[in-house]
């Protein structure tokens, strides 16, 4: 038996038999981790004290009650932007190099009620910002599948752990795509859920009205075993909704699926078309019904998330002065030294790109013209995705145009790596859930099937998407 090829249902009722111990399970991720890591680059940090420690807790567990929470026992890897109590948490800066995390993020909380083991932090872009996990300040995080290749971003680490058999699922975050985008690069599942559907609380802020915890997984029962356990309502997060997920057995015979025809046009790999437009027709074939569905505004998507996220951003990064948290440059001569000469050292090219663009777009004599223009323009993109859903059940579509990139194509055009983002971050903009699916391989790399659904409905798009799963 491998156990590293175990789902997490099969893990749990392998400990139920006794086939298997936590601790046994644990140990082989950890050897794994210590033998592909160097190459894969998905961790920062490996918590293997806490993680053996936790695993030896959920097999006394075991021994005492045969009735037990399916995520007991069962190692998993969070990105480095969500908090574990006295563990380093980075978010992938300089500026936060050292800084230990007083309490634990409410989804950790909830893993670790459930006696989920924690295995270390993964890597990701500074501060969640990029597409490939090439800005992280620590290291690159390399394509399993082809490691002269990106694994996407900004949760590269997280979905590269689970794809190299390192993690039995993962915890990442979603601003822009950044769930999705690595998880249909490196062909694991991704859940991005409904903005407010799981708290926020422990996460690194970067875009507030934007940012969402979601799973990586091997198969989307486990997606859907994680986000089960996450999801619901948190009084430490004020946008956080009173959300109980329930099961669906929503089937694709007789399902209405629309299809944006604003995704199929100039700019998407015609192979990586080909594997979408494929899996559409798998959908269709088990007597889905396909109608082609427009979403016009969704044009100006990037451009408006490239105002709302360094906006936000900005504000959110503020607090790193030298002061509060984290590197603090000793060497000033007075307060403003220390801010400039903190930020400036601490702050990689990105961050420091995206405020100086946000502090702009906020400033006095613009803020109508860019920050509130790109507002009103995201209630539009918004309001084409509440009509859309009046004719349909589902929307599909690509993920990304193209497949993993090689590392350092897009380094040094900041312009095309933003436009990674052209099918994801609409989803975002409107607040609604989008699951990645492993739809197929275009020239040997994973290509992903992004799965839309309307606010709290990711039990349609769970339910469909094991079904399509098998299809595929």
């Amino acid at each position: 038996m491998q156990l590293l090829d175990l789902t997490i249902r099969q893990i749990h009722e392998g400990l139920k038999s006794k086939k298997f111990t936590s601790q046994e399970i644990t140990k082989a991720y950890i050897e794994q981790i210590k033998k592909n890591d160097g190459i894969i680059g998905a961790y920062l940090s490996l918590t293997e004290d806490l993680a053996l420690e936790q695993a030896k807790k959920a097999d006394i567990e075991i021994e005492k009650n045969n009735e037990f929470p399916l995520l007991t026992g069962v190692p998993f890897a969070v990105k480095d932007a969500i908090l574990v109590e006295g563990k380093i948490a980075t978010a992938g800066s300089k500026i936060l190099e050292n800084y230990v995390s007083p309490y634990d993020a409410t989804v950790i909380e909830k893993l670790k009620r459930e006696g989920a083991v924690i295995l270390g932090k993964t890597n990701l872009d500074e501060f969640a910002m990029g597409a490939s996990t090439e800005n992280s300040a620590f290291k690159i995080t390399k394509n399993p599948h082809d490691t002269s290749r990106v694994a996407g971003g900004s949760s590269g680490g997280s979905a590269a752990s689970v794809a190299s058999n390192e993690a039995v699922f993962s915890l990442g975050s979603d601003t822009g795509g950044s769930i999705r985008l690595p998880a249909s690069f490196c062909g694991v599942v991704g859940l991005n859920p409904t903005y407010g559907a799981v708290s926020r609380y422990g996460l690194i802020a970067l875009a507030s009205s934007l940012d969402q915890i979601g799973p990586f997984a091997k198969n989307v029962e486990d997606c859907k075993i994680v986000f089960k356990v996450i999801s619901g309502k948190d009084k430490k997060d004020a946008t956080n909704q009173n959300y109980n997920f329930e099961d669906s057995n929503l089937k694709l015979n007789g399902l209405k699926i629309g299809i944006p025809k604003e995704y199929f046009q100039e700019g998407i790999d015609k192979n990586v078309e080909k594997v979408v437009k494929d899996a559409i027709k798998k959908a269709e074939d088990a007597g889905a019904k396909i109608t082609e569905i427009s979403l016009p505004n969704s044009q100006y998507a990037i451009a408006c998330y490239y105002i709302i996220v360094p906006s936000e951003a900005s504000a959110n990064l503020a607090r790193y002065d030298g002061i509060k948290y984290g590197f603090s440059e000793k060497s000033a001569k007075d307060l403003l030294e220390v801010y400039l000469k903190s930020r400036g050292k601490g702050l990689g090219r990105e961050p420091q790109r995206r405020i100086m663009l946000g502090t702009y777009a906020l400033s006095s004599g613009y803020y109508d013209a860019y920050y509130k223009k790109a507002q009103e323009v995201r209630e539009l993109i918004k309001k084409d995705f509440v009509n859309a859903f009046l004719k349909v059940d589902l929307i599909f579509s690509p993920v990304a145009p193209f497949t993993a990139f090689k590392v350092g194509e897009k380094a040094n055009d900041p312009l095309s790596m933003y436009l990674v983002d052209m099918y994801t971050s609409a989803v975002k903009l409107a607040g609604l859930p989008a699951l990645s699916l492993p739809a197929g391989k275009a020239d040997g790399l994973p290509v992903g099937l992004q799965i839309i659904g309307n606010y709290f409905e990711e039990s349609k798009i769970l339910s469909v998407a094991e079904e399509l799963e098998n299809l595929l």
